[in-house]
C-alpha cells in the first residue's frame, strides 16, 4: 500500500519524504526512473525501517541548471524564485541574469531582493538593478542584519501561499534570509544530515522549508551554492524571448531566422540603438548566445 508525500531533502538515491501528519521517512528510489527532486510529490511505501518510491507524480515545473558537462536538477513545483543580491559585495549581473533566464524557461515568476540596503553600495546596486524594474522584475530591498523584523515584514506577503526557491551565490545573505524566515532551518539540517549519513555535506545540497506563521503550502526551498548558472538546456534560437527587454523584437526582424547579431532589419538591435535595451545587457545576450551555440563537450 503506497503513501503520499513532498521530498524536503535528497543526497544521491535516498530522500527524506514529509508525510502530511508531519513525519518524516527516509526512502530510496528504485533506480533512475525514480529520481526525485526537492519538491517533488511522490508516492512511497514502507520496507522495514525505511520507504521506497514508487512513483513521482506529474510536476507542475522543474527547475535546473545544465553547463557543458552535466544537468543538475534543483527543484520541482515552484510558485517563484527569489535571487537574492547585494552591493557588498556588489552582485554579478551575469549571474541575476542567467537565473531570471532559466525561471523565465520554466514560466516561474522571479523576485529580485535586494539585501543590505543600509550600507552605502546600496546606491550602485540599484543603478545596476534599474533595467529589471523597467522590464518588469519585481525588486524588494531589505536590510535582514540591520532590520531583522522589518525584513521579514516585507518578505512575507511575497512568500506567503507559495513554495519559493532561493538563489544566491556567497556573501549575498542567503542564509541570513532563510534562518529569518525559518528560524528551526538549521536543526533540521542536523537531523536530515544524520538521517541522510552525509555528515555536513548535505549543506551543499537542496532542502525544503516549510514557513512558520505564514499560510498552508509556505516554503523556502535553499538551493546550493554555485559560481556559475550553466544555460546549455536552452536552445540559442529562443535565448532573446527569454530576455523581457529583448523579446518585444522577437519575430518582427527582417529574417525569421535572426539571431539578432549582425543580420540587416534587426527589429531587436533597433531596440538598443533606442535605448530601450541598455548597451550592458546587449553585450550579455552576445555572450550567452555564443556559449550556447557551442557544442556540447559530454
Amino acid at each position: 500500500m503506497t503513501q503520499t508525500g513532498r521530498v524536503v531533502a535528497a543526497h544521491g538515491r535516498h530522500v527524506m519524504v514529509l508525510t502530511p501528519e508531519g513525519r518524516r521517512v527516509l526512502c530510496h528510489s528504485r533506480g533512475k526512473k525514480n529520481q526525485a527532486v526537492v519538491g517533488d510529490l511522490v508516492r512511497w511505501a514502507i520496507t522495514g525501517d525505511e520507504g521506497v518510491l514508487e512513483a513521482i507524480e506529474p510536476r507542475r515545473n522543474l527547475f535546473f541548471r545544465q553547463d557543458e558537462w552535466r544537468t543538475k536538477s534543483f527543484a520541482a513545483n515552484l510558485d517563484r524564485v527569489l535571487v537574492l543580491v547585494a552591493g557588498e559585495p556588489m552582485f554579478s549581473e551575469e549571474s541575476l541574469t542567467r537565473a531570471l533566464i532559466a525561471a523565465g524557461d520554466v514560466d516561474v515568476p522571479a523576485l529580485v531582493v535586494l539585501n543590505k540596503a543600509d550600507l552605502p553600495a546600496v546606491d550602485a546596486a540599484r543603478a545596476k538593478l534599474r533595467p529589471y524594474l523597467a522590464m518588469g522584475i519585481a525588486v524588494v530591498e531589505v536590510s535582514m542584519r540591520g532590520a531583522a523584523q522589518s525584513a521579514h515584514d516585507t518578505l512575507m506577503p511575497w512568500l506567503d501561499g507559495r513554495t519559493t526557491l532561493v538563489l544566491g551565490p556567497s556573501g549575498m545573505g542567503k542564509s541570513t534570509l532563510i534562518n529569518l524566515m525559518v528560524p528551526q532551518a538549521a536543526a533540521q539540517v542536523g537531523e536530515i544530515s544524520q538521517a541522510l549519513g552525509s555528515g555536513r555535506h548535505t549543506t551543499t545540497h537542496t532542502a525544503w522549508y516549510a514557513v512558520p506563521g505564514a499560510s498552508a503550502g509556505t516554503a523556502l526551498i535553499d538551493s546550493p551554492g554555485f559560481q556559475a548558472f550553466g544555460l546549455h538546456h536552452i536552445a540559442p534560437e529562443r535565448l532573446a524571448a527569454l530576455m523581457p527587454d529583448l523579446a518585444p523584437g522577437v519575430g518582427h526582424c527582417r529574417f525569421h531566422n535572426c539571431t539578432h547579431r549582425q543580420e540587416p532589419g534587426c527589429a531587436v538591435r533597433d531596440r538598443v540603438g533606442t535605448g530601450e535595451v541598455s548597451e550592458n545587457r546587449y553585450r550579455l545576450y552576445l555572450a550567452l548566445h555564443e556559449e550556447l551555440s557551442q557544442p556540447p563537450r559530454y
